[in-house]
């Protein structure tokens, strides 16, 4: 029997932001897309299952790189005092968030987890190792957002917990604070830093050299010291816009970076029409639209189930939700978003006044470019030989079917069964003539 599923009657998103009518052929024995002419020829064997698009839109899943938690679940906690240090249950947590996450058409994401104490850095960075949980999404690495971070631009981050890099040499205080083996294990590893915190610039290229993306974040910097991280190795700005001086048209600072003659990073920015106001979305994406990387930065709450109100967090802490909005209780300091990524991009079409399939591109094909490696020769696109990691979405950006290694793991319940993904058929109403609908 073969082992060939054939997606058809639906439109594909190309990496070049076009969606095109053709179908698509996956592999459920390799879990990637193949060509579905040459599989034809060499087995002489029709697919086994024809999937009916409907005329929605095939995409790459989505790719989230700043991801705080979801679901009741929190990256940044480990229960010590249990038997096993609290293993057991972060694991359960992480694999938990993994398998819901792909109701929002996230197949891949970067657990992020924000400034702590020091002691707790090389027991979370251990446990965020690649891992690839059943009929889920796959679990890439870590991004430690912290602790070397400015002070002045600390956000919903403790200030008794940042930390400066003054040994000598001031790589050593990352290997002392993240270990030598959680700067050095396998899979991603991103860490914002803000490069005008005593000691840290001197650090970007050693950790570039060794493997992680460096993202600059929570910074004061001026354009000049945010140029010289960039030329060291850094590659990507962290949440744009927010914690980090507003542009000023004498020095940009951060935000400058943008309009870089000869280089220009890739930005996280949420899109949930919270962080940042629709124009400067628009503006940040008219200027470098090739670095634009849409983010989530979810917190606990991101849940569909979860009440607006208030709500315990961290210890001693407490958050307000209101909608999409996440606030420490008692100021009006966001703390993170519960905004799903499908409807960041359903946002970034509307406000850069884009097609939703060129928005698919910052949450698939531009994250996978960001981290570069396997993860770019992998996934983001829809091209022969990369994972059948895939996402259905309609053409307002609404998530319909999700597949991560050719295996559908979700559906939205309007989906009737089987080989069709559109709507479920509405009974006929029968009147009192005994006829249909009228007729």
């Amino acid at each position: 029997m073969s082992d060939v599923i054939r997606f058809t009657n639906g439109y594909l998103a190309l990496p070049d932001g076009q969606c095109v009518r053709a179908d698509l052929y996956i592999s459920t024995s390799t879990g990637q897309i193949i060509s579905g002419q040459s599989s034809f020829f060499t087995s002489n064997l029709s697919p086994s299952r024809t999937i009916d698009l409907d005329g929605n839109i095939l995409s790459p899943g989505l790719i989230d790189v700043q991801i705080n938690g979801a679901y009741g679940i929190d990256f940044s906690e480990l229960e010590l005092d249990a038997e096993d240090g609290g293993e057991g249950k972060y694991i359960a947590g992480l694999e938990e968030v993994a398998r819901r996450l792909v109701e929002t058409g996230t197949t891949s994401f970067v657990p992020t987890i924000i400034t702590q104490k020091e002691e707790l850095y090389s027991k979370l960075l251990r446990l965020l190792r690649p891992r690839s949980p059943t009929n889920a999404a796959h679990i890439l690495g870590y991004h430690a957002e912290g602790p070397f971070l400015h002070p002045a631009r600390r956000g919903a981050h403790s200030e008794t917990l940042l930390m400066t890099a003054e040994s000598e040499p001031p790589i050593a205080t990352f290997d002392r604070v993240y270990g030598r083996d959680g700067l050095d294990q396998e899979g991603v590893k991103i860490i914002t830093l803000a490069p005008d915190v005593r000691g840290v610039m001197g650090c970007v290229e050693e950790l570039t050299r060794r493997g992680v993306t460096v993202s600059i974040g929570h910074s004061d910097a001026s354009l000049e010291v945010a140029n010289e991280a960039m030329n060291k190795g850094a590659r990507m700005i962290t949440h744009l816009f927010n914690a980090m001086p507003p542009i000023h048209h004498r020095d940009p600072g951060v935000i400058g970076l943008l309009g870089g003659p000869t280089q220009r990073p890739y930005f996280g920015i949420i899109v949930d029409g919270l962080h940042s106001h629709p124009n400067t979305v628009r503006i940040a994406y008219a200027a470098c639209k090739e670095g634009c990387v849409l983010v989530t930065d979810a917190q606990s709450p991101m849940d569909p189930n979860l009440p607006d109100g208030v709500h315990d967090w961290r210890e001693g802490i407490q958050f307000r939700k209101e909608g999409y909005k996440v606030l420490i209780e008692g100021t009006t300091t966001l703390a993170g978003s519960c905004c799903p990524l499908y409807e960041c991009v359903s946002n970034l079409s509307k406000f850069a006044s884009i097609p939703i399939a060129e928005a698919l591109l910052a949450a698939t094909l531009r994250p996978a470019q960001l981290l570069g490696g396997e993860i770019a020769k992998r996934k983001g696109q829809l091209r022969e030989g990369f994972d059948a990691d895939l996402c259905v979405v309609d053409w307002q950006g609404k998530v319909r079917s999700t597949w991560v290694g050719a295996k559908e793991v979700w559906r939205d319940g309007k989906i009737g069964q089987g080989d069709y993904l559109g709507d479920k058929p509405q009974p006929r109403k029968v009147n009192g003539n005994g006829l249909v609908n009228g007729h």
